[in-house]
């Protein structure tokens, strides 16, 4: 990504849930300025309020010092008295554009512990696409919308959003398979905004999971699910589906884990095959279907990216795409335990049992 920013011509669209001035946010700052500098337009948002709840937040005086090397930064929502307002609906999303040609997407943010991991979680495991053609537009006005909401000058829906309502996730799998020789892949765009098709997300993924023949393979951090979702993926195990479901040992979030582990419990229950993994912490955003189609964006399967913030996954239609995230899927495999009725006391003591049960009528907003 750092070296597609190298060479860009004309813009770089960038958009984050957290942006930390670390290393690695120093070093990404001082190429925007030098791309700046030879007259690329620049322009940057980032949420406030993941902004303010990372260590070593970007300060209002940093953020007029980034200004004044030639970015153009925005604080997306910021955080104001009384405050509850402004911590639900939060821009989640990771998206850069390269000069209209270029996007890339997933689950990292701009941080060194991406590629240090934390004393608590260990390792970090993450996963973003580089996306080519005529869907990069898609994402550049994802990001337009964006851009002038902030600025409070989005007087029209500009993003040309496909309707849920039309089902292409499910349409494509059924009627339109792509071929294992194509090299090209067919992407279809989700985009989640609150109050706008702010069921679209959900919808996509009960498609996907009710278009499923053979087999489901899950990586997700917090997959607290959704009454829908939750619903598609029993019906999915019902008809015989093979589920796989990897969720880390080691998380960033206090309680979320034993919430995870309760719903976990179930899915054990009702069929699924659930992995822990042991080699740090997985914030990888990644489903694969059958040979056919995989998911990729930063939608955690959790209530908050489901029902509350702006999200986006791409779902790509490519065997090959498909074969690839499989291949790391069965390679993370090794490093996981396989969750079973036995294990799970072990893995989780009468406390962490009783946390789970607790705050499950919350699990929506964790």
């Amino acid at each position: 990504m750092f070296q597609a920013i190298r060479e860009a011509k004309n813009h770089v669209y960038l958009e984050y849930f957290i942006f930390r001035k670390d290393s690695v946010g120093t070093e990404l700052i001082r190429l925007l300025q030098e791309k700046a500098q030879e007259g690329v337009e620049i322009r940057l948002i980032i949420d406030a309020y993941g902004n303010w709840k990372a260590p070593h937040p970007i300060s209002a005086s940093q953020l007029d010092s980034i200004r004044g090397l030639g970015i153009d930064v925005v604080f997306f929502d910021p955080i104001r008295f009384p405050w509850i307002p402004n911590m639900l609906h939060r821009d989640h999303r990771k998206i850069v554009v390269v000069d209209g040609r270029l996007a890339y997407t997933g689950g990292m943010n701009v941080a060194d512990y991406y590629l240090h991991g934390t004393e608590r979680t260990g390792p970090w495991r993450d996963m973003q696409i580089r996306l080519e053609g005529p869907v990069v537009s898609e994402f550049a006005q994802i990001f337009e919308k964006t851009w002038k909401r902030t600025l409070h000058t989005d007087k029209k829906d500009s993003c040309n959003r496909v309707s849920m309502d039309q089902n292409p996730v499910a349409d494509v799998l059924h009627y339109n398979k792509p071929s294992k020789d194509d090299d090209n892949a067919r992407v279809i765009v989700v985009n989640r905004e609150p109050g706008k098709d702010s069921k679209k997300m959900r919808r996509a993924y009960v498609s996907a999971f009710d278009a499923a023949q053979h087999e489901i393979s899950i990586v997700n951090p917090y997959p607290t699910n959704t009454r829908s979702v939750r619903r598609a993926m029993k019906r999915a195990l019902r008809r015989g589906i093979r589920m796989r479901v990897m969720v880390s040992s080691n998380m960033d979030t206090r309680i979320t884990p034993e919430v995870v582990a309760m719903e976990m419990k179930k899915m054990v229950r009702r069929g699924a095959e659930v992995y822990y993994y042991e080699g740090g912490f997985h914030h990888t955003k990644v489903i694969t279907i059958d040979d056919s189609v995989a998911v990729l964006g930063t939608t955690n399967l959790d209530g908050r990216s489901l029902r509350y913030d702006y999200e986006v996954s791409a779902f790509v239609f490519s065997p090959k795409i498909v074969v690839q995230l499989d291949s790391i899927f069965a390679r993370d495999l090794q490093q996981s335990e396989r969750l079973t009725k036995e294990n799970f006391k072990q893995r989780f003591s009468l406390k962490r049992r009783f946390l789970g049960r607790l705050f499950q009528p919350i699990k929506g907003l964790l």
